[in-house]
């Protein structure tokens, strides 16, 4: 299978050049059929002086999307190919079919599909993943260390651990869940309405920036702008790993890894990030004086050039 380049889709328009603020626009769309859905995503071809290098894959965050990185990939176009993939259920990706939920683990199968299927030419990848992203990447790097030359996360150091005793409870709330189903999805009158909103929360972002990633995540309707995203990706999981069993995905991961930590950004308050980091076969920490999306908001010119910088190391 090949991924199908813009020209061929029929789908809605990218981001127009106004929204994409000071960033390069000269990406293209891109759809890679799975078995089960088609993922969605951005290519930022290599730079014509490009050496030839494993490409980078770019993931995203839960319920952002891939034009995340529409800031820091043009950065990385003169390294090699850049991908940016939409995870199941948020973006242009399809949605996981009736019945099914959004398991982290089924994250990490979608992306092994990917590379499997779409960049089987490629002994390796460079993977560089934030947040939710990182925690994927992270488990894919540990599951296949074959595959990846080199694994970057920015503001994450794998996935969320529970007790062992709190096991049940979470499968209940899962089931639970699944079984009310979600509520009506709110509407919005015009899509500087939603950006608004998005300035608040746990991680807020400025409003230029909220309208471009929701470009992507929304739609407009005869009422008003929908969400495009699966609404079961608020649904609570029905299983977390347990503290042991995320320490042994992160002793399993053999590729050098540059761990991006923001100042302000969730690792700040996450108590267990430095025995994982610790545990790392071969890492390095980049501080960066940002929030949780550094490689976003305000000057990412030190994220920029750190991924650049240990990308390049042989």
């Amino acid at each position: 299978m090949f991924p199908l380049e813009e020209s061929l889709l029929p789908m809605n328009p990218s981001p127009s050049p106004d929204l994409l603020c000071d960033s390069q626009t000269d990406f293209h769309e891109i759809r890679w059929p799975l078995k089960q859905l088609t993922l969605a995503g951005l290519h930022w071809p290599a730079a014509s002086e490009a050496p030839k290098a494993p490409p980078i894959l770019m993931l995203h965050g839960w319920l952002d999307n891939s034009l995340t990185f529409y800031r820091l990939a043009p950065g990385l176009q003169s390294m090699a190919d850049v991908w940016a993939l939409d995870h199941a259920g948020h973006g242009y990706s399809g949605h996981r079919p009736p019945g099914q939920s959004y398991l982290l683990a089924d994250y990490v199968a979608d992306l092994a599909e990917l590379i499997e299927s779409h960049f089987a030419d490629h002994e390796q990848v460079d993977l560089v993943g934030h947040s939710l992203g990182g925690i994927v990447s992270m488990l894919y790097a540990a599951a296949f260390p074959e595959k990846v030359r080199k694994l970057v996360m920015i503001d994450s150091l794998g996935p969320l651990s529970k007790d062992p005793e709190e096991a049940v409870g979470q499968l209940r709330r899962g089931i639970r869940k699944r079984l009310t189903g979600s509520g009506a999805s709110a509407v919005y009158p015009s899509l500087e309405t939603a950006a608004k909103l998005r300035t608040g929360g746990r991680n807020p972002l400025s409003e230029d920036v909220a309208r471009v990633l929701l470009s992507r995540n929304m739609e407009q309707g005869t009422d008003g702008w929908h969400w495009r995203t699966d609404s079961r990706l608020r649904h609570p999981s029905t299983m977390m790993f347990t503290e042991e069993q995320v320490m042994a995905f992160v002793r399993s991961v053999t590729a050098p890894t540059l761990l991006i930590r923001a100042e302000h950004g969730l690792l700040a308050s996450f108590d267990r990030w430095q025995k994982r980091f610790e545990a790392l076969e071969n890492v390095r920490c980049l501080d960066i004086d940002g929030g949780h999306h550094c490689h976003l908001e305000g000057n990412i010119t030190p994220v920029e050039e750190g991924i650049r910088c240990f990308l390049k190391e042989g």
